[in-house]
């Protein structure tokens, strides 16, 4: 029983770390966004410049867009494992987490983003 313990210990934090970018064994600092992404909204812009800012996720982090209801969202997938992945409207408000969690299905604010979400892009993805 110990040994699980350890085994699920172990690959929960190594799914949840990431690695400082090294150039020559030298540690350096990931760069920021500076380029403005045209038809984002300015929370947006300041998540993506907060996420290229951060030490580069695996998965590498991504954001897309939808229209839902009528609306422009926001998709921020979870970032691993059991966490939620994130729906955010064009001020970064919460909408609900469609998927994650334990259960993989989300925390159920949303069961009908599948079916009406329309026009998804890939907003920004870390290509470090």
């Amino acid at each position: 029983m110990k040994n699980l313990f350890v085994v699920v210990l172990l690959v929960a934090c190594s799914c949840c770390s990431s690695k400082t970018a090294q150039k020559g064994g030298i540690e350096t600092e990931p760069t920021s966004v500076t380029t403005p992404y045209i038809g984002v909204s300015p929370c947006i812009q300041k998540l993506i410049n907060q996420y290229a800012a951060e030490d580069k996720q695996n998965p590498p982090r991504k954001i897309y867009s939808y229209q839902y209801k009528g609306k422009q969202v926001y998709y921020v997938p979870a970032i691993c494992c059991d966490f939620y992945s994130d729906l955010l409207d064009e001020n970064c408000n919460v909408l609900g987490h469609p998927d994650g969690g334990i259960t993989g299905k989300g925390d159920g604010k949303l069961p009908d983003l599948n079916a009406e979400k329309k026009e998804e892009k890939l907003v920004w993805e870390d290509k470090r």
